[in-house]
C-alpha cells in the first residue's frame, strides 16, 4: 500500500533520515521555510540589496528536501513574508517587499530550490566537487530574476538603471559570498553524506 506523500522523484539525503509521508513532508516544508527566515536575520545592511545568509539557507533547502518539497518551502516563505510575517531580510515583510528592490531574488529562490533539489535527485550532492557545482549553480539563479527586476524597480523610482548601476547593486558585492556559501554548504551536505553512510554501515 502506497503512503500519500507531496515529494516526488528520486529519493534526497533526507528519505534516508525519515520516511516520506504527507505529515512528515509538510513539517519539512514548513522547516525549510523557517530555516531561510532565521538566514535573511543575517544581514549585512546594503542598499538597495543587503547582504544576507538567504541563498545559503534556499540551496540547503532545495538539496536536502528535493525539487518539489524545497520549492513549495520557498513558495510558502515568499507567500509568508507577503502576507506579513517578519520573515523577509531584518524582519520586514508584506507584498511591498516582494515589489521592491529585493523581490526578484525572492522569486529567484523558488526556482534555486527547485534546480538544486533536480540536481541532488541525480547524486550531485554527494561528492565535493560536483556539490560545490550544484551550490554554485544554485547561487546564479537568484540573480537571473533579481537583476532584471532590480534595474526596473530602480528606473521606475527614478534612479540610475544602467547596467553598471544594476550590476554595481546587485551582483558584484555578492560574488566571493556566493562562492563561500557554495563551498561551505558542498561541506555541509557532503559531511552529511558521510554521516548517514558511517550510521548505515555500522
Amino acid at each position: 500500500m502506497s503512503t500519500l506523500t507531496i515529494a516526488t522523484g528520486r529519493p534526497t539525503i533526507i528519505d534516508r533520515v525519515v520516511a516520506r509521508r504527507l505529515a512528515t513532508d509538510v513539517a519539512l516544508v514548513v522547516a525549510g521555510a523557517g530555516l531561510t527566515a532565521l538566514a535573511a536575520q543575517v544581514a549585512v545592511p546594503l542598499w538597495p540589496v543587503p547582504i544576507t545568509g538567504q541563498t545559503l539557507a534556499v540551496l540547503l533547502v532545495g538539496v536536502a528536501l528535493g525539487a518539489t518539497r524545497g520549492t513549495l518551502a520557498m513558495v510558502l516563505y515568499a507567500i509568508a513574508g507577503g502576507l506579513g510575517l517578519p520573515v523577509f531580510s531584518e524582519a520586514s515583510s508584506g507584498w511591498g517587499v516582494i515589489l521592491g528592490p529585493t523581490g526578484g531574488y525572492i522569486v529567484g529562490f523558488i526556482a534555486a530550490a527547485a534546480l538544486t533539489g533536480w540536481l541532488a535527485q541525480r547524486e550531485w550532492d554527494r561528492k565535493p566537487v560536483r556539490a560545490f557545482l550544484a551550490f554554485l549553480a544554485g547561487s546564479v539563479v537568484p540573480f537571473a530574476f533579481g537583476l532584471p527586476w532590480l534595474a526596473v524597480w530602480l528606473g521606475a523610482a527614478g534612479f540610475p538603471n544602467d547596467l553598471g548601476t544594476v550590476l554595481a547593486s546587485g551582483l558584484w558585492p555578492f560574488i566571493i559570498g556566493g562562492v563561500v556559501k557554495a563551498v561551505f554548504g558542498a561541506a555541509i551536505i557532503t559531511g552529511a553524506w558521510w554521516l548517514v553512510r558511517r550510521r548505515d554501515a555500522a
